[in-house]
């Protein structure tokens, strides 16, 4: 099947202007654009064919040869450049959807013009907080070096009074196409390094690069709950885009300093508390720090075991769930110190004791333990 006239496609005359030319496009690309007809071949094969005549008689060049040698002047290979779908056009010539509608107009899919907007890159940062701080929750200053938007310029790069100039080598696409025989392919742009744009007037503070380097002040928030090793986002923290593209984020990876007494399960708080002997066996209402204001109060029971674990439920650490306030449990572990010596009426006092719940100790004249189990 023969391939239709460029200019019966976009509907132009052959002496047609390039502003012509790029009208009559527009209006093509708009109506038969994927986004507006999904799942209509008939529409796709329309925007692909629109935009093979536009890309051909868009280039001085190329329109010079298919005026000379018609399609076998651009298309030695057949077909758009050898592209089979839509992705590719955007892929290769996304330049052409940036001119016409501008950032976002054209879906932004890679390729194309070297002067299309970039998202800047994204920062890391450790950050070694307390085991309070991770209970709790805080904020942090911090200090980051960073490349960042040139002021005096705005990010363009160029002085004030001027601005960026379209690069007439490639015009404005970062690329310039070689043809060889009956081959052509495509490379950056040597005059403009793929941008697109030449600056004549190079800011003096960015020397033209548009982005420069400096230590930025940054608060982060460090939500309740937080725990060793997870990272926090903070969004349009890391260095500046290029050419009106946003900010990239910046990833604060945490590290949580340990405490001696103080532990994580999951999301369980588990505090050892010390005790005595006799505590342990009347019971007795302790209290603890638990990274508030006042002490927590907690009733150790009667005959409490050593190692044994007192369960407070909704008093640990908060879940990171937005949609829940729930938390975990404070478990208190019960340590049982015995003294290594005591004074002698305390000793007098254990002894008695011993007597009356029936245990034999050293120098006492009662039933030995082994005499219990096997006399």
């Amino acid at each position: 099947m023969s391939k239709r006239d460029y200019y019966e496609i976009l509907g132009v005359s052959r002496d047609a202007s390039q502003e012509d030319i790029k009208k009559s496009y527009r209006k093509l690309a708009v109506q038969y654009h994927p986004d507006r007809n999904p799942n209509d071949k008939a529409a796709e094969d329309k925007f692909k064919e629109a935009a093979e005549a536009y890309e051909v008689l868009s280039s001085d060049e190329k329109r010079q040869r298919y005026n000379q040698f018609g399609h076998a002047g651009v298309n030695a290979g057949g077909g758009f450049g050898g592209f089979q779908n839509v992705d590719d056009i955007f892929e290769n010539f996304g330049s052409i959807f940036e001119d016409l509608f501008g950032m976002g107009g054209g879906r932004q899919r890679g390729g194309g013009g070297g002067n299309r907007a970039r998202k800047g890159a994204d920062l890391r940062y450790d950050i070694r907080i307390s085991f309070k701080d991770s209970f709790l929750g805080s904020e942090k200053k911090i200090q980051i070096p960073r490349k960042s938007s040139c002021t005096s310029c705005q990010g363009t790069g160029a002085a004030a009074g001027s601005k960026p100039v379209t690069c007439g080598s490639c015009r404005g696409q970062g690329q310039v196409t070689i043809q060889q025989g009956f081959f052509a392919y495509s490379s950056a742009c040597p005059d403009c390094r793929g941008q697109g744009k030449k600056i004549q007037s190079p800011c003096k503070d960015c020397h033209g690069a548009g982005q420069i380097s400096k230590t930025s002040n940054i608060t982060v928030k460090i939500p309740a709950g937080v725990n060793n090793g997870m990272r926090l986002r903070v969004s349009g923290e890391g260095e500046a885009g290029a050419n009106g593209g946003p900010a990239g984020d910046l990833y604060v990876f945490i590290e949580v300093e340990s405490l001696k007494y103080y532990r994580r399960e999951e999301n369980d708080l588990i505090a050892t508390i010390k005790i005595g002997v006799a505590q342990a066996i009347l019971g007795v209402d302790a209290q603890m720090d638990i990274f508030s204001e006042e002490l927590k109060k907690v009733n150790i029971p009667q005959g409490t075991q050593p190692g044994q674990r007192i369960v407070i439920p909704g008093e640990g650490f908060p879940k990171l769930d937005r949609n829940s306030r729930a938390k975990g449990n404070l478990i208190v572990e019960v340590q049982v110190e015995i003294p290594s010596k005591v004074s002698k009426e305390a000793e007098d006092h254990l002894r008695a004791f011993a007597n009356v719940v029936g245990q034999s100790t050293k120098g006492n004249s009662g039933a030995g333990f082994f005499d219990k189990i096997f006399g």
